[in-house]
């Protein structure tokens, strides 16, 4: 068995797996400036189904980029999606990530308004950020995407970017689709019950290295 081990040094095993992604994924064609996420949401999983099940807004990339550039922060509605962002990246342009699933204050507004902490989160992001630039990666609770469409309809905030890749089964599918309605918000939607917060936070970093 080990002399079937492919030998590769360890700071080409990355590259050595992209590679291998590019070779399988064949002659599979991928919109345009969308490949370097398709493929990284590959590489963190192992899963080519993120070749077909992800959604990009009309110039969501490159919209994207430019509110980084521009100083954008990224909410994320977990701490493992939050760890997994590369930080240090994100502050070369200004930008932090933000995760208010710990705070006391979230804990106490969602058992008086009866909803989840990660709706309270977005209502706290709002509230305390709605006046700066924002993504929101979300990759675990269906209901901070559905309080969050209604915050944007509601005209309380309006996000650069929703990254929108909660896993599971309960109103998964259905908070998705409501995140593909707004047609004036740039969105990158896993569609189906596939994500989970490391594929929130690949998609991140995947923008962070086009920069």
């Amino acid at each position: 068995m080990l002399n079937e081990l492919e030998q590769v040094k360890p700071a080409d095993i990355e590259k050595r797996s992209f590679e291998i992604i590019t070779e399988e994924l064949g002659d599979k064609i991928l919109t345009p400036g969308t490949e370097p996420i398709v493929k990284r949401c590959i590489h963190t999983s192992a899963d080519f189904d993120y070749a077909d099940n992800l959604v990009f807004s009309g110039q969501a990339v490159e919209k994207a980029l430019a509110a980084i550039r521009d100083g954008a922060s990224i909410v994320t509605d977990t701490q493992m999606a939050k760890a997994g962002i590369n930080k240090k990246r994100l502050a070369q342009y200004g930008g932090e990530v933000l995760c208010f699933m710990s705070d006391e204050d979230v804990a106490r507004t969602a058992k008086e308004n009866g909803t989840t902490r990660a709706a309270a989160c977005m209502d706290k992001a709002a509230d305390l950020y709605g006046d700066r630039k924002l993504i929101f990666a979300v990759g675990n609770a269906p209901t901070a995407l559905v309080r969050l469409y209604e915050l944007i309809r509601e005209g309380k905030i309006r996000p650069e970017l929703i990254i929108a890749v909660p896993v599971g089964f309960v109103n998964v599918v259905q908070s998705k689709e409501l995140i593909l309605t707004l047609q004036d918000i740039p969105h990158i939607v896993a569609r189906g019950r596939k994500g989970g917060s490391n594929i929130a936070a690949c998609i991140c970093n995947a923008l962070l290295y086009m920069l």
